[in-house]
C-alpha cells in the first residue's frame, strides 16, 4: 500500500500505473489523486474522446471492465475515473481484469468512507497488481499539525490560537478545512505572511473572542465574569454554536482531565501522548488540575452528559440551550 506522497510524486513524473484503488475514510486525498488523475493526464484534445466518469450506483463492475478494455482514440492513455465505487456490489468479476489489465488505459477507482473486506479474492489480487491507498480520518491532536505543514506549503504561518479556533470550528474534515485555509490565502495581502485570529474572524466567521476555544479557557481559569459573556454571545449566535458542539468540546477536554489526573507520569511530552493533544496544549490540563480534582471533574463530566441528553429532549421539557449552558457553566465553576 503506498502513500499519497509516493502516489502524487509518481503521478508528476508521469509513473502510471494501470490501476488505481483509493478508499477510506478521508475523502480528502481520494479526491485530490483522483482529481488529478482527471486533469492532468490527458490534454485539451484528448479528452473529448478518452476520459469517462463513471458513478458506483449507476454502474456495475462487468460495465466498467468492457470500458476499461477499450484503446483510447488519438492518445497514448483513456481515463476512467470511477466515482462512489463503494456502491458498485458486484466486484468479484474485477479479478478477471487485474490479471491482464491494459496498460493503456488509467483505471481509478474512488471507494469512499470505508474499504472492501480484505478477505475477498478480488482485494487481494487488488493489493498484488493495482495501486491501492487507504485514506484515514485524523485523529483531533493531528489537525492541527495538517494545517501548519498545508500553510506552510504555501509559505504562510498560522497563530496557534487560530489554528485552534479552525480545529474546533471544522474538526477534523481535512476537505472543509482546505476549502476555509485557501479562503483565507485568497483573501490576504501579498505582504501578509500570517494567519491571525483576527483574519478568521473576518473571513469565516468565527469570532476571536467567543468561541469555544474561548469558553474552555474560561473555565479553566475560573473566569465566572468571562465565561457567562461566552455563553451569552452563544445563545445569540446559535447557527455558529450549537449547544451540541459547545458539550462535545467540553466533554473530550474534561474527559481528558480526568485521564491526566491519573497519569503517573505528568511530563508535558508524556502527557501531550496519552491525551493526543499538542505539547502546547498541556498547559491547560496543568492549570485545569489545580481547580478542578478528579472529584469534581468526575461531576463535571457527569453534569455534561446530563446537559446533552436534555438539549436532545431527554427528561426536559424544552428548555432552551442557553439556560443549559448557564446552568452547566454554573455547576463547573461553582
Amino acid at each position: 500500500m503506498q502513500t499519497f506522497q509516493q502516489i502524487m510524486t509518481d503521478l508528476r513524473r508521469k509513473v502510471y500505473n494501470p490501476v488505481y484503488f483509493l478508499m477510506g475514510e478521508e475523502a480528502y486525498y481520494i479526491d485530490q489523486i483522483s482529481d488529478f488523475i482527471q486533469n492532468n493526464i490527458l490534454n485539451e484534445t484528448e479528452i473529448d474522446f478518452n476520459l469517462n466518469v463513471l458513478y458506483g450506483k449507476d454502474v456495475d463492475i462487468a460495465t466498467v471492465i468492457n470500458a476499461a478494455k477499450r484503446y483510447p482514440m488519438m492518445s497514448e492513455y483513456q481515463v476512467i475515473i470511477v466515482k462512489e465505487a463503494q456502491l458498485i456490489k458486484d466486484w468479484e468479476a474485477l479479478s478477471f481484469y487485474l490479471a491482464n489489465p491494459l496498460k493503456s488505459t488509467i483505471l481509478c477507482f474512488c471507494y469512499k468512507y470505508g474499504k472492501p473486506d480484505g478477505r475477498k479474492k478480488w482485494v487481494q489480487d487488488l493489493n498484488k497488481s493495482a495501486v491501492v491507498f487507504e485514506s484515514k480520518k485524523l485523529y483531533d491532536n493531528q489537525v492541527g499539525l495538517w494545517i501548519r505543514e498545508y500553510m506552510a506549503d504555501r509559505k504562510v504561518r498560522i497563530s496557534e490560537k487560530a489554528e485552534m479556533m479552525l480545529t474546533e470550528f471544522l474538526g477534523t474534515d481535512l476537505s472543509k478545512i482546505a476549502n476555509e485555509l485557501d479562503k483565507l490565502l485568497i483573501t490576504k495581502k501579498p505582504e501578509e505572511t500570517h494567519i491571525t485570529p483576527e483574519m478568521i474572524e473576518k473571513n469565516i466567521g468565527i469570532s476571536k473572542d467567543f468561541n469555544v476555544f474561548e469558553l474552555q479557557s474560561a473555565l479553566i481559569n475560573r473566569d465566572v465574569l468571562k465565561a457567562n459573556r461566552i455563553i451569552r454571545y452563544f445563545g445569540e449566535n446559535k447557527k455558529a454554536n450549537p449547544i451540541q458542539m459547545v458539550i462535545s468540546q467540553l466533554f473530550s477536554f474534561f474527559s481528558n482531565l480526568m485521564m491526566y489526573h491519573y497519569l503517573p507520569d505528568k511530563n508535558p511530552a508524556t502527557v501531550a501522548a496519552e491525551l493526543k493533544v499538542t505539547p502546547y496544549f498541556t498547559k491547560d490540563y496543568v492549570q485545569a488540575a489545580k481547580n478542578f480534582n478528579a472529584w469534581k471533574t468526575m461531576n463535571i463530566i457527569s453534569w455534561i452528559r446530563e446537559t446533552d441528553s436534555r438539549s436532545k429532549g431527554i427528561d426536559d421539557t424544552g428548555t432552551e440551550p442557553v439556560e443549559l449552558m448557564k446552568e452547566l457553566i454554573f455547576k463547573i465553576l461553582h
